[in-house]
């Protein structure tokens, strides 16, 4: 049952009460009354859960009352230090030196010390911490205020990722190298998905300035100081991955089957600026076969993607998550995970069809109950072909400071009625005797303990418990394919006629009471998982390419089960949401409790009036999802990947500009229309996904994102001025091979300071001597994108980390292209410094008539200054623009207030602000340290 409606919900799920999108009370979008409730004050007593799980799990009556205290106890605050290790380690070491001290010299009245956060113990470089300082605490003394400021700035540009500690285990036993191919099935929000593609990266950066060095005298160009000490520190990284001048050649595959938690995904992972990763918009269960270019030596034989490593974080009934999801308490039904355990056998067994030999896949849940686990780890072996084909890895040496539990090697099944079955055979027996009850018949034979593979070692399984160490219960397992197989049909035994989902839904509706005039009939349509029996014998000899191709353009409902929205959120104010929901089953509550969680069958019947653009569910995501047009499959309309040649006279002009080298690749460059020409944004990806995009065009495979943001268009008046700037984002992978003429070097503090302060610095009429030691040279420096490189030195005012950044040198002055966020997110990281910005084209206080009139939406007017309204660019999703404006006061890139080059202010053209598009608006996340390398992590 998906929660949400009127007891609540999750606390932070899909327009459920608490924190949901529609189920805010504070007058934000989609607000109303507050209907949340306290934690302490919701009962938490269940007696099917706690009769159950005190059975099934084995808790040693000496551990039982800690095991149920702890479930009862609010989670932990947790957070980890995202990006490339050098850079995560930058920002952790402001936590230790900055803001922990601060916080340990706090006591209480009574005189007892405040605990300050503290790291996660298993998680390796104390890159994952957590704090249980209560909110109360936390809002009554000022060193807890300058932390969460230093927490949510950090968090605003990527640097700092809101995540349950016990998700983070799947990817830190999934032994991900650098240069293999990983898919992650069910990816969205894309906490763990992030971690995989920081794997996929993981000593890119050493091995680039590696290769640099050692062709910098032949290709006569400078190389950094102190590359040498940090290619010592990474240098068992140096000879992995190391083929494409030292580029990370792996690949990140994230999936979900929700077209809008898809685009979430890519929100959440497009701050870590890969060129190794795709988005796809897939049932998992049927995820397509991906077709690779044939090889030079057999041109006709069809080769397809096989995965080095695969993440099956699968929908699941949650009941892990109750410590934050309280209202499971009184939502727990046992029929939840019966209706998931089809879905995620099928997953499970799609993920090992994919496999490479000697590949692996980490199946994990955050249920406790074994029919989700156990038992679909022992039903996906024996569809594989049992243990020569399969094998279960152990995990007692991975993390050895986590501490866990072995998995269950026997367990009992409980129906939805709270009876306790087992083994099949009893109930074989009672429906011999009784016949197929309400109660029974969701049951199958593959959720019981098996007799025929009684060998699978399922103590190499991990078990979390709340209680071991203060955490959320989650379930691991780590599955090695050891040959190639043909995966059996699902057992003729377990075979019942069930109605397809389509028509069983469509009797549903027509069974309902005719509606009243203006009523919907929506919110009594229920998913298809819950209209018909969980059956083993409907796949068929169709591949899954096929079956993918034929399927409807919805996601399949079962599903739906869901994952959490992403926690972007402030970390300490906020109450963490739960990972999944559960199915909605026949318990006494209203159908639309869980009706925003699904996707429903299209076309619906006459009188049901279904609109998903105005659910109660509809995700934060909308604004970098808006509901797009439909092709005739009645798929959503994606703009296809085209690929430009070198050849072509926009990339000549780039590579004459920058002086690009001839060591970095040109055939890599893609832009997103029919067309194939540069309009306004130009793309960089890794040669795989290139070889991807282009040999599985026009094949049914929903593509939804690739490739980082390399170049804008900029609209400049001067000649000879390259009108394409670098993008933020693809900074790191580019300055290296930038030429020096268009390289800026800073050395100083205060100069950088200088910049981040304040906007446009003039440069004409001598003013460029208050620029520092960059003033003379981007007074000579032409107009145009630079690279600012801020090289480190051993001076006092010296800086002890690289960055890369872009600046733009027009006509009279200067800017740093960085977002407001990002300025002042690094003000606070650097400098320790919150002084208010300072925009030298707008002075405080002028004419604020003339000013509100000429902005454009998605700006806004305060004291005299135009700023960007995050609220509303996320909004609108829409570019934003207004005629009005020319010849006016203009909001220029990243909120700064430029005008009509004809007033004789700089030529920096207004952007607009669209669905992660540019570089003006939060969607865009302008890193000014949160790329996949962090910018400390550019190459020189």
């Amino acid at each position: 049952m998906g929660r949400g409606g009127n007891k609540g919900g999750r606390g932070r799920g899909r327009g459920g009460g608490g924190r949901g999108r529609a189920g805010r009370g504070d007058n934000r979008r989609g607000g109303g009354e507050d209907n949340r409730v306290s934690f302490d004050k919701v009962p938490k007593h269940n007696e099917r859960l706690e009769r159950y799980y005190n059975t099934v799990l084995r808790i040693s009556n000496e551990e039982r009352e800690d095991f149920w205290d702890t479930l009862k106890r609010e989670l932990p605050n947790s957070f980890r230090f995202a990006g490339s290790k050098g850079h995560a380690l930058a920002v952790q070491k402001l936590l230790k030196e900055r803001y922990i001290p601060e916080i340990s010299k706090i006591s209480h009245y009574d005189g007892t010390l405040v605990e300050p956060p503290l790291p996660v113990p298993w998680y390796p470089d104390e890159l994952a911490w957590w704090m249980t300082t209560p909110k109360n605490v936390v809002r009554r003394f000022p060193p807890f205020a300058a932390f969460q400021k230093y927490l949510v700035s950090e968090t605003s540009v990527g640097n700092i990722s809101r995540q349950e500690v016990v998700s983070m285990i799947p990817p830190l036993v999934m032994d991900l190298q650098p240069g293999m191919t990983v898919l992650d099935m069910c990816a969205a929000p894309g906490s763990k998905a992030a971690q995989l593609l920081e794997m996929v990266h993981r000593g890119e950066e050493a091995r680039m300035r590696k290769s640099l060095q050692d062709h910098a005298q032949e290709d006569g160009r400078e190389v950094s100081p102190g590359v040498e000490s940090m290619m010592l520190d990474d240098a068992a990284d140096l000879k992995v991955d190391s083929t494409d001048n030292g580029r990370a050649t792996g690949l990140l595959i994230a999936n979900d089957s929700d077209y809008k938690r898809s685009h979430m995904l890519i929100h959440q992972l497009k701050r870590l600026s890969s060129p190794n990763l795709i988005v796809t918009n897939h049932d998992a269960t049927m995820f397509p076969s991906i077709k690779l270019p044939p090889t030079p030596e057999n041109p006709s034989t069809n080769r397809y993607l096989k995965f080095d490593r695969i993440l099956a974080d699968v929908p699941c009934s949650g009941d892990g998550t109750m410590r934050k999801n309280v209202n499971l308490w009184q939502d727990w039904n046992p029929g939840n995970a019966l209706g998931l355990y089809v879905t995620q056998v099928r997953i499970l067994v799609r993920a090992l069809q994919m496999l490479k030999p000697g590949g692996r896949v980490v199946y994990s849940t955050c249920s406790m109950n074994p029919v989700e686990n156990e038992a679909v780890i022992a039903s996906a072996i024996e569809r594989c072909g049992g243990l020569e084909k399969v094998q279960l890895l152990p995990s007692e040496n991975q993390l050895p400071l986590l501490k866990r539990r072995e998995g269950l090697k026997s367990w009992s099944v409980m129906d939805k009625s709270g009876k306790v079955w087992y083994s099949w055979k009893d109930v074989q027996a009672n429906i011999a005797e009784h016949g197929l009850t309400p109660a029974t018949e969701k049951l199958v034979e593959g959720m019981f303990t098996p007799t025929s593979t009684t060998d699978i070692p399922f103590e190499r399984c991990m078990r979390v418990y709340a209680h071991l160490q203060d955490t959320g219960g989650f379930f691991i397992a780590i599955l090695q394919k050891m040959s190639e197989f043909k995966a059996k049909p699902e057992s003729e035994s377990k075979k019942t006629d069930v109605k397809p989902p389509v028509t069983a839904i469509v009797e549903e509706i027509m069974a309902q009471p005719t509606p009243k005039d203006g009523e919907s009939v929506a919110p009594k349509i229920e998913a298809a998982d819950t209209l018909t029996r969980p059956s083993l014998d409907t796949e068929s000899e169709i591949t899954p390419v096929a079956r993918q191709n034929q399927a409807n353009p919805e996601p399949d409902a079962t599903l739906n089960a869901h994952k959490r929205p992403a926690e972007d959120e402030p970390v300490i104010d906020a109450v963490m949401e739960t990972k999944k929901l559960k199915v909605k089953e026949d318990v006494d509550e209203p159908a639309e409790a869980g009706l925003e969680n699904r996707e429903v069958h299209f076309p619906p019947p006459p009188g049901a009036e279904l609109d998903l653009t105005t659910r109660p569910g509809d995700m934060r995501s909308d604004a970098t999802a808006p509901r797009p047009a439909r092709n005739r499959a009645g798929q959503q309309f994606e703009e296809p990947f085209k690929y430009i040649s070198f050849e072509h006279p926009e990339v000549q002009s780039i590579e004459s500009f920058y002086q690009l080298s001839p060591r970095f690749p040109r055939d890599r460059f893609m832009v997103r229309n029919a067309e194939g020409e540069p309009a306004k944004t130009i793309y960089y990806t890794s040669a795989l996904i290139r070889d991807i995009l282009t040999e599985n065009e026009g094949k049914g495979i929903k593509f939804i994102h690739g490739g980082v943001k390399m170049f804008m268009k900029q609209d400049v008046q001067a000649e000879g001025v390259c009108k394409w700037r670098i993008q933020s984002e693809g900074m790191p992978i580019l300055e290296g091979y930038v030429g020096e003429e268009r390289v800026v070097r800073l050395y100083k503090k205060e100069t950088l300071r200088s910049l981040l302060i304040e906007m446009f610095p003039k440069v004409s009429d001598g003013a460029w001597k208050n620029l520092g030691e960059i003033g003379e040279h981007v007074n000579n420096i032409g107009m145009g994108c630079c690279v600012l490189r801020i090289e480190p030195s051993d001076a006092e005012d010296g800086f002890q980390e690289r960055m890369v950044l872009p600046l733009w040198r027009s006509l009279h002055s200067l800017n740093l292209m960085l977002a407001k966020e990002d300025r002042t997110a690094m003000l606070l990281r650097i400098f320790n410094d919150t002084t208010p910005l300072v925009n030298n084209h707008f002075p405080a206080k002028k004419d604020q008539a003339t000013c509100e009139k000429g902005v454009a939406p998605g700006f806004k007017v305060e004291d005299g200054e135009v700023k960007v309204d995050t609220s509303a660019a996320i909004e609108s999703a829409k570019p934003i623009e207004s005629k009005e404006m020319e010849g006016v006061i203009k909001p220029g890139p990243y909120g700064a207030i430029v005008a009509d080059p004809n007033n004789h202010l700089p030529d920096v053209k207004a952007e607009k602000i669209a669905k992660g598009e540019d570089t003006g608006g939060p969607e865009q996340q302008l890193n000014g340290m949160g790329g996949i390398e962090g910018q400390l992590g550019g190459v020189s």
